[in-house]
């Protein structure tokens, strides 16, 4: 049996962006819940209960009860408009659940073992191909999430949709294929350059000169000494 959380809002008599406005002057955010052949009704939540929500990830496969003056409806969160400066919601959609009739639904995938995976000790790489798949069940069987065993997998082994468990009361919307969830890829290694033969110049820098043994390099010959200048001729002896 599907966990549905409850919300509760308030109902609203008449639509229109006057009285949405009105409405968001009170400090409410305007909603609305279609579907399931039904008249839309029209509501006003707490923005802070959107905002909860919308923080908590996964909203849009989150099965709720709408509490109203009028009643209580199951329903999806469909669509949230937020004001583009203030990232606020301004407007709501929920798409109303009925009993029997198959509705569209992404359910998350967890993933277990993956400490005792083959793959991933031999130093594989999780590859997540799907968060979460799309499928088509009735809304008191919609499931928390699916699960994606890791252990069995060595590397280069993938999870397809036929691996999952969980998917009894489920039908994917890929029909025309066993699509994947996952693979262990192999791991990625940079390899070092290998050296060049003989030795690069930084090592030849520091590589001793041919004969010593290890030790520094000869001096280099001094150079030549300079021939000593010629003397001065003597001047010319007085007549």
């Amino acid at each position: 049996m599907a966990n549905f959380e409850t919300i509760t809002a308030e109902d609203r008599a008449r639509a229109g962006k006057g009285v949405a406005r009105a409405t968001r002057r009170a400090g409410m955010v305007p909603g609305v819940i279609y579907g399931a052949k039904q008249e839309p009704s029209l509501i006003a939540l707490d923005p802070r209960v959107i905002m909860r929500e919308l923080k908590r990830g996964g909203w849009r496969s989150r099965l709720y009860e709408i509490e109203t003056g009028n009643g209580k409806t199951r329903a999806l969160m469909r669509d949230v408009q937020l004001h583009p400066v203030t990232d606020q919601p301004e407007h709501i959609d929920f798409q109303r659940l009925a009993a029997g009739e198959p509705v569209r639904v992404a359910v998350a995938v967890n993933f277990i073992n993956e400490l005792i995976s083959v793959g991933m000790k031999r130093g594989g790489v999780l590859n997540v191909v799907r968060h979460a798949v799309e499928v088509l069940c009735d809304p008191d069987h919609i499931p928390d999430h699916f699960e994606a065993d890791l252990g069995p997998l060595d590397i280069n082994d993938n999870i397809r949709w036929h691996d999952l468990k969980g998917t009894e009361n489920a039908k994917p919307t890929i029909s025309d294929r066993d699509f994947v969830i996952a693979t262990v890829a192999a791991p990625t290694v940079i390899a070092e350059a290998a050296p060049e033969q003989g030795a690069t110049p930084a090592t030849a820098a520091t590589t001793p000169a041919k004969g010593g043994k290890g030790g520094p390099a000869k001096a280099a010959a001094p150079a030549a000494k300079a021939a000593p200048a010629k003397p001065a001729a003597k001047p010319a002896a007085k007549k």
